[in-house]
């Protein structure tokens, strides 16, 4: 143990180094957090402030043992444009939807408590039986490939700036040493925006006008706003729409506690528990979707830094958390992040869209799932195309009376049930850690 404890442990480098190793951590999860906001039309600021309180609230919960990072989540951007069209559809502004999209991620949230309740009670392997790879993983793919068409339209405003943005990514990700191989996205976002104010692409007069200090919540940005407007029918369905999302970022919390335990090589699943890890998952959705932020998701990304440092303390992902909060109070920082040109956010998003379904792919090459199995084609197969062809043919969702359920959540719904029912094989057997830390 004083092996580990001495790599575990940053105290002995110092306030100065952990501050610098914070502020690499925060570069490292800003990128993709703050592209969030500006893909949704979310504000900027609510999400780094909630971003920090989140993965804060996480490590309080996980008892300060789990070096993760919170981050926004792009697994539900597919729901909140759902939600926003069906707003806007019955007369309702694009921020008073967003708001009802919001209160479906809230509630999307709870979901991580009832399956967390679920496997401390009943154990890992006995819940996850009904969400296999042959269910979540098409569910990943298609929430990429719904996503795409906004991708091309924000390219299609300036191909140029996009294709900057693109290349810049590729190039630092495959070429990029230390730093620089951790934050391609954030490069790619800072030297296509540069470039499109060199060209004149940028207005930068809404700028002056922005206070270097303010609070970043707006009651018109909160649930609150729900309950005033009280649209029932479209509460209901945000919830239907959004909520079904969760299992697939509930299979995505499981895989990075595996991938954090594996770089650390401490078994968080069995201390402080998986059950406490997806409680302080949910905790911080829930908590940032009242506020009108983003839901959260641990961060692959900072899990990189992990491993590229070596100093696994967590003391060094909250000092990041900390200086995340105090961004969110720089109002002028926010107006310069949402100045950005349409072009620059769709070249990042292609690849991040691309990258979402590809990891779909790869869910199902790793868990070797047997598509010769006639039920796992159907399965595979009718998720994908629900979900695809509600999208581009039938305007995003599908009505069941006053109800709107959008093609991801139908795909969801449809898929689970037809695994749960259909002969053969109903789930997978979750990997055990093989770490030697167990403590």
């Amino acid at each position: 143990m004083e092996q580990q404890n001495a790599i575990y442990d940053a105290r002995q480098l110092g306030l100065p180094r952990m501050m610098v190793l914070g502020v690499q951590h925060l570069f490292a999860m800003f990128g993709a957090t703050v592209l969030v906001p500006l893909l949704t039309g979310l504000d900027v600021s609510v999400t780094l402030l909630f971003a920090g309180i989140g993965t804060l609230m996480f490590h309080f919960i996980s008892k300060w043992n789990v070096p993760a990072f919170l981050g926004s989540s792009f697994a539900f951007l597919g729901g909140y444009a759902s939600v926003r069209e069906m707003g806007v559809a019955q007369g309702l502004s694009e921020t008073l939807a967003l708001d009802y999209a919001c209160m479906g991620v809230a509630c999307a949230g709870l979901l991580y408590f009832v399956m967390a309740a679920l496997i401390k009670s009943f154990g890992v392997q006995k819940i996850l039986h009904f969400f296999p790879p042959v269910v979540t993983g098409p569910i990943v793919i298609a929430i990429g490939l719904v996503l795409s068409g906004s991708a091309i339209a924000n390219c299609q405003t300036n191909w140029p700036l996009a294709i900057i943005s693109i290349v810049t990514v590729i190039t630092s990700s495959i070429w990029g040493k230390g730093i620089i191989k951790i934050i391609p996205v954030l490069l790619g976002v800072v030297v296509s925006y540069i470039i499109a104010a060199l060209m004149g692409e940028v207005d930068f007069s809404p700028l002056a006008d922005a206070a270097w200090v303010g609070f970043p919540i707006s009651r018109e940005r909160t649930i609150l706003a729900v309950f005033e407007d009280g649209n029932t029918t479209l509460m209901l369905s945000s919830i239907l729409a959004i909520m079904p999302i969760a299992f697939a970022t509930i299979m995505e919390h499981i895989g990075d506690m595996f991938a954090i335990s594996s770089t650390v090589d401490r078994d968080f699943l069995s201390n402080p528990g998986l059950h406490r890890t997806l409680t302080g998952d949910g905790m911080a959705t829930a908590l940032a979707s009242l506020f009108g932020a983003p839901a959260n998701t641990t961060y692959g990304e900072n899990t990189g830094v992990l491993n590229l440092t070596k100093v696994f303390d967590p003391k060094v992902i909250r000092i990041a958390a900390c200086l995340a909060i105090i961004l969110a109070f720089c109002p002028k920082f926010a107006s310069l992040v949402q100045l950005m040109p349409a072009a620059t956010i769709g070249g990042v998003s292609l690849i991040l869209y691309g990258m979402i379904s590809a990891v779909g792919v790869r869910n199902l090459v790793e868990e070797k799932v047997d598509l010769k199995s006639s039920r796992n084609v159907f399965v595979a197969a009718l998720i994908l195309v629900l979900a695809i062809g509600v999208k581009y043919g039938a305007n995003d969702n599908i009505a069941f009376g006053p109800i709107h359920l959008s093609g991801l959540a139908i795909a969801a719904l449809v898929g689970i049930f037809l695994n749960a029912v259909m002969p053969g094989k109903l789930g997978m057997k979750v990997k055990s850690f093989k770490g030697k830390n167990k403590s």
